[in-house]
């Protein structure tokens, strides 16, 4: 079952017509590829990025989301601090994956731009209610301050166009415990609430159990999508070369370009934990996949199905259940993506980031 597009079409003036993203991560590196990819990309309209703990802590989250979009030109979009902390259990970080920092061997200038004042998920709710049935909200972090958001405003999932979840294993093994991925890992508690809230909300007859205009249900992508989108050394060879450099960021004229510098830095560290820990060097791009399913869902197949998260296995807490079978007798509530056309993703990748640093 396709999940339904609704970007990328012509506007009334002859231009691209844009798609409102607000994202909510945990900026580590996959997730800096994500906002680059959302700044480079014309058909996405980037309203607010909202960061929570994960990969490394909130603060820092924070730093490397605003050093990314000054990296990339643009310090105008808000930046909002959410929650600092899951919401019952202890905050576990990932430096052995995404560095000490989030960036891997990257360096990048202190940000400059101001935080907002808003805390983020009241920004989430505000931006909803502001243009309401418009706003794609991409969760490429553990679901914290979504939770937050739904459980202040139970409508949030009508008041959204769509969620985008990263997160979640579904027909594969988990890349943190046995069966469960890293996101929903961090705070199960805060996934389960999301779930629920989609749940709850058909039970109303919210237009949940669609797929056309008026659905609310979330896409989720899992590990069994995301890890088909696998950034090898040959594509970031290309991204340079497409912004007229080496894959180091070393131009012809002898200066250095800064964006294709930073992704050489960050993924080679990402590639070297690939190479320890998943025996091939290259690169998971978990975040940049579901980025650009938000733009253009086109890109992934999905199946309506159930999905609950267990919370008191005693080997499965943080486990994404799902209901393939319907045995539960509920209705679905979740989309979840079962192909991805990664070749079609990664032309597009390439394309819209080597553009971006060739300026």
């Amino acid at each position: 079952m396709a999940y339904d597009p609704v970007v990328s079409k012509p506007a009334a003036d002859g231009g691209t017509q844009r798609t409102p993203i607000l994202v909510d991560c945990d900026t580590g590196i996959d997730d800096s590829l994500a906002l680059l990819y959302a700044v480079a990309s014309p058909d996405c309209d980037l309203v607010a990025v909202t960061c929570t703990s994960g990969n490394v802590d909130a603060r820092q989250v924070a730093e490397n989301t605003r050093a990314v979009l000054e990296l990339a030109g643009r310090s105008d979009v808000e930046v909002a601090i959410g929650r600092e902390t899951p919401l019952e259990r202890a905050l576990v970080t990932t430096p052995e994956t995404h560095g000490p920092r989030g960036i891997g061997y990257a360096e990048l200038p202190p940000a400059r731009m101001p935080l907002s004042p808003r805390f983020g998920p009241d920004l989430i709710v505000e931006e909803a209610r502001r243009r309401p049935g418009e706003l794609t909200l991409v969760t490429l972090a553990p679901l914290t301050n979504v939770a937050l958001a739904v459980l202040s405003e139970p409508k949030l999932p009508r008041l959204l166009r769509r969620i985008v979840i990263m997160g979640g294993s579904y027909r594969s093994p988990g890349n943190t415990a046995p069966t469960t991925e890293w996101n929903v890992n961090v705070d199960p508690e805060a996934a389960k609430i999301v779930f629920e809230a989609f749940d709850a909300d058909g039970a109303e007859g919210s237009g949940v159990g669609s797929t056309g205009p008026g659905s609310t249900r979330p896409i989720a992508l899992g590990l069994d999508v995301t890890e088909r989108a696998k950034l090898l050394p040959h594509h970031l060879a290309e991204i340079a070369a497409r912004a007229g450099c080496s894959p180091d960021g070393g131009g012809p004229d002898g200066r250095t370009n800064p964006v294709i510098r930073y992704l050489a830095d960050a993924l080679r560290f990402y590639m070297e934990f690939h190479s320890r820990y998943d025996h091939f060097f290259g690169a998971f791009i978990h975040d940049p996949l579901a980025l650009a399913t938000a733009i253009d869902p086109t890109l992934v197949r999905t199946e309506p199905v159930t999905v609950d998260v267990e919370l008191d296995g005693r080997l499965t807490t943080g486990e994404t259940v799902a209901d393939w079978r319907r045995v539960w007798g509920r209705p679905p509530n979740v989309d979840v993506a079962v192909e991805a056309d990664a070749g079609r993703f990664f032309e597009r990748f390439i394309e819209r980031v080597g553009d971006l640093a060739r300026g």
